[in-house]
């Protein structure tokens, strides 16, 4: 009797193991119909209206890549019809670089970025602007406290928006912003943990971000020298108050660090925060690094899985890209729209993933 009860132990003990077994999951790639022009260092999101889902591009850097390129451009895709139409520009009559955007609600915001005037001077910008794709109309909203560019943005709640770190106009700043979409205000939140950073990448699943890495900005002897950043934080936000963010470090991703990677959160089949595309050597808004080197895209894909809190990798991008500002997330897929691929050419493809809980053979 005590060998057959232990036999069933053994037994519940062998299907409860099998059971918490983490899933295996992978990434599977095809392509859209491409965007009516190149576009690069564009925010992206994207939106349901009627039982359509709409993806949407705003701003960013044309293929020419000087200051004159810098876009108002925006277009939307109807991923029914399979068609992209363009649409008016974010309404500043000048176009931007490395600002960023997120739905909630049914709106789209728009936070930041830079302007560059001919001489090369770069301006980091604080104005929002609240779209709504029913009627195509902007509208401005309560400005940041602090302008920032190539910040992280990350919505919680689909209520609160943070703007972590980022630019603001002569240097990095640890500034965590939150804007609350429902009372059209602002909040700083617990600093940033990392080296403030611009230019990083990251995502959020319930109250749990993952950020990585990003360019530092460091005197040497007088000069300023931009480097990359390598790290990776998680933040988690409190309960009970959302502009409390516990800060810890994390090990490192595989690979290099990144600068301008695609990053998106993802709740199914895992909680996993996702980083595609990106390069490892910091540039300007041309493509060409600080250190007068060109900058190639990185094709690996990685994420941070929050079940067991590791690292996993995921295969190669099919077209390696670098220079963006987000991932569109829809219910069927997610899309990274526009960038820089090759020679750091401007391209207009727009690549789609699902990720994919692998089936045991």
């Amino acid at each position: 009797m005590k060998r057959i009860l232990s036999l069933f132990s053994l037994l519940i003990l062998v299907t409860s193991c099998q059971q918490q077994a983490p899933k295996q999951v992978e990434v599977n790639w095809s392509e859209v119909e491409a965007l009516p022009q190149p576009i690069s260092n564009n925010a992206v999101a994207a939106v349901s209206l009627n039982d359509t889902t709409f993806l949407y591009t705003f701003s960013g850097l044309e293929e020419g890549k000087t200051f004159e390129d810098v876009s108002s451009f925006a277009s939307r895709f109807n991923t029914v019809t399979g068609v992209w139409e363009e649409i008016p520009g974010v309404p500043d009559n000048i176009g931007r670089l490395g600002s960023t955007a997120e739905t909630v609600n049914g709106h789209i915001y728009l936070f930041g970025g830079y302007t560059v005037a001919e001489d090369s001077s770069e301006v980091s910008t604080g104005e929002v602007f609240k779209y709504d794709p029913e009627t195509g109309v902007y509208e401005t909203v309560s400005e940041m406290l602090l302008p920032v560019e190539d910040a992280v943005s990350l919505v919680y709640e689909d209520r609160y928006i943070y703007l972590v770190s980022g630019w603001n106009n002569t240097n990095n700043v640890s500034n965590v912003q939150v804007y609350d979409t429902q009372t059209d205000s602002w909040n700083h939140a617990t600093p940033y943990a990392g080296p403030p950073v611009f230019g990083h990448a990251g995502g959020i699943v319930g109250n749990t971000m993952i950020l990585s890495d990003g360019v530092q900005a460091i005197v040497n002897e007088g000069e300023r020298i931009f480097k990359m950043s390598a790290g990776s934080v998680k933040g988690q936000i409190s309960e009970e108050d959302h502009t409390m963010i516990e800060w810890t470090r994390i090990r490192q991703h595989p690979g290099s660090a990144r600068y301008r990677m695609a990053s998106v959160g993802i709740s199914s089949p895992v909680e996993m925060v996702i980083f595609v595309g990106g390069s490892d050597n910091p540039y300007n808004y041309n493509g060409i690094g600080y250190n007068l080197k060109p900058s190639y895209a990185q094709g690996t894909v990685f994420a941070y899985r929050l079940d067991t809190e590791e690292w996993v990798e995921l295969g190669e991008q099919p077209t390696a890209t670098m220079d963006h500002r987000g991932i569109a997330r829809t219910n069927n897929g997610f899309y990274i729209i526009g960038g820089m691929s090759g020679e750091q050419q401007v391209t207009n493809l727009v690549q789609k993933f699902t990720i994919d809980e692998m089936v045991a053979e």
